[in-house]
């Protein structure tokens, strides 16, 4: 069968902003650049797009480390997705117990038996990173930290974060043996997380307030306040991690996430963290394409003589400025023959920049055709004499 072959130069670039699953980037996994040695006074740090999960900077992102209460993300990440799953709600009366209500460091000084709303407590945990609330949560969804901690590290596996242990829920380190997490998995869970736009809402805020107004909560993260696009996502420090962050920000469509891991000082952490996005935003943007295909292709010997067609949006981190130069070349074949399946493919889009392949996207049947058989021919027939 033959085939056709239609190229386009020049780039179509749309705003709208997609949750993009990993097919829509296959590919996209890291950029090779000539990354300069950025001064990050830190023993490791990343820098990740968010929306495809590209790297853009790495500095001994794989080494296992303390995370301090950057272990929070997980802890976050598995009571959102108890909120969706709709085994817990955000209006849940949450009881602390003994064992929430003895934790030391940050904290909103629960007292045993307190109840307070588990939003309450969501919203304690990311902006003030309460350690108290944190295991209270974990209890109240999973019924024990111990059994709590068993999910993250099950969920840690799911998301391939590869040099991850957790010992409990919000990063207190003073008695634990090996609880520690990389940079690049910090990037993972922290890219998962911020797909809850709960956790963006209240990560992004200055200050706030539980107890109806009359306890206080001021964000961890002075980057909200001071840095432009911020919009989380959580600190921690410790005298083992030292002073880590994940942190993320968009700015005209690019989501970055910024780890810094094992800073001396919270000032020279904040400062790695903005010099990392500054360097980022400086250098790359989020390219899309939303490609332009005809509805249906024709289809020889089906019950109907078209099939409908469709193709995934495209996206891809790409050097800031160079969307002009994007080339798409789409092959397509000309017809199809019965039976065609939903989800067939036929045909694909590439997508090049200055001579080089950025990515593809599959073309495929958006729906079934059969193979036409003798009653239906025969149906066709009738059906045109009694038109007449």
């Amino acid at each position: 069968m033959k085939k056709r072959i239609l190229k386009r130069a020049g780039a179509l670039f749309f705003c709208l902003i997609l949750a993009l699953s990993p097919a829509f980037t296959a590919g996209a996994v890291s950029v090779e650049t000539d990354a300069p040695a950025l001064d990050l006074n830190c023993t490791s740090a990343i820098l990740m797009e968010a929306n495809t999960g590209t790297v853009l900077y790495e500095k001994n992102a794989d080494a296992p480390l303390p995370p301090a209460s950057v272990t929070k993300i997980m802890t976050l990440l598995l009571v959102m997705e108890a909120v969706e799953a709709g085994n817990v709600k955000l209006d849940d009366t949450v009881t602390a117990s003994t064992h929430a209500s003895s934790m030391g460091g940050s904290q909103i000084f629960l007292k045993e038996g307190e109840q307070m709303p588990l939003e309450d407590m969501l919203k304690s945990v990311i902006i003030a990173s309460a350690n108290d609330c944190a295991v209270a949560l974990a209890e109240h969804i999973a019924g024990s930290e111990e059994v709590f901690v068993a999910r993250m590290n099950e969920r840690a596996r799911q998301l391939g974060m590869k040099n991850t242990n957790f010992e409990n829920t919000n990063g207190l380190d003073d008695t634990a043996e090996n609880h520690v997490t990389s940079a690049r998995d910090i990037a993972i869970m922290s890219r998962e997380l911020i797909k809850h736009e709960k956790v963006l809402e209240y990560s992004s805020k200055w200050m706030d307030t539980v107890r109806n107004g009359e306890f206080g909560l001021t964000n961890t993260n002075r980057l909200v306040r001071f840095y432009k696009g911020a919009t989380g996502l959580k600190t921690g420090s410790t005298a083992k991690a030292g002073f880590c962050i994940s942190a993320t920000a968009e700015r005209d469509g690019l989501s970055l996430i910024a780890v810094i891991m094992n800073s001396p000082t919270r000032d020279e952490r904040n400062n790695a963290a903005k010099a990392l996005l500054d360097w980022g935003f400086a250098g790359y943007a989020l390219y899309k394409n939303s490609p332009s295909l005809p509805e249906t292709l024709g289809v020889a010997g089906g019950k109907s003589n078209v099939c409908k067609i469709t193709a995934e949006d495209f996206c891809s981190v790409i050097e800031k400025g160079g969307a002009s130069g994007v080339k798409i070349s789409v092959e397509l074949q000309d017809s199809l023959t019965a039976p065609v399946k939903q989800g067939d493919t036929v045909g694909r889009i590439s997508y090049s920049l200055n001579g080089k392949t950025i990515g593809e996207t599959q073309i495929k049947a958006a729906e079934s055709v059969g193979k036409i058989g003798f009653f239906d021919v025969l149906g066709r027939v009738f059906g045109v004499l009694f038109m007449r």
